[in-house]
């Protein structure tokens, strides 16, 4: 059964942090809200954990996964960015945005996109994830929680509990959460592509 964190949205507990944390730590998978909508997230290098969301989601290789940031200093070290392209993205940070760029070495090749060697990176304006991220020290490897077959991405956390109760092992709950996906942004190009609209506004990249 998977653990259930009700935190307060703008001052979460530490307490409730650190021990979502721990179970992040301990190689654990948790559905936690953003910003956009509810994400799975884990620790970066964890394999088990990344078999557990293609499982969950039903995504193949291609799928693009995304590093959850604390901010431009730690998002830098995990990708390549010119200074054009950091511009655009600064002027929408944090925010509900998903970039595709090129990855560095600090990347493990299984998160890349096997062909590009391109991963996604956010700094989500959201103080649940960023007391997460925090307390972490590292990006968190995440995925929207959108299941197979739903048009939609999950927002209530107790069902999200119901539903995932054996597939995840805790679930943080801070009251509403954006029922959209976040809008992703292809940059390895150095030429901005909107791949998908969502809940950032997409028209200064079209």
């Amino acid at each position: 059964m998977a653990r259930f964190f009700d935190v307060h949205p703008q001052d979460p507990q530490p307490r409730a942090i650190s021990q979502a944390v721990n179970i992040i730590r301990d190689g654990g998978l948790i559905a936690y809200p953003t910003d956009s909508c509810y994400a799975l997230g884990a620790q970066m290098g964890n394999r088990e954990a990344l078999d557990r969301i293609r499982s969950i989601r039903h995504l193949d290789d291609k799928h693009h996964f995304t590093l959850v940031c604390r901010d431009f200093a730690q998002l830098g070290q995990f990708v390549n960015i010119g200074n054009d392209v950091f511009r655009s993205i600064k002027a929408v940070t944090p925010g509900s945005y998903t970039f595709i760029l090129p990855a560095t070495r600090e990347v493990p090749k299984r998160l890349l996109h096997p062909k590009k060697k391109t991963v996604g990176v956010r700094i989500p304006d959201n103080r649940v994830v960023q007391a997460l991220l925090a307390e972490l020290g590292e990006p968190l490897l995440s995925s929207t929680l959108l299941l197979p077959d739903e048009e939609e991405p999950l927002t209530v956390g107790w069902e999200i509990k119901e539903r995932l109760d054996h597939q995840v092992d805790a679930v943080i709950d801070a009251g509403d959460c954006g029922a959209e996906p976040t809008t992703v942004v292809d940059f390895s190009s150095g030429v901005a592509e909107v791949v998908r609209r969502g809940m950032g506004d997409p028209s200064r990249f079209e």
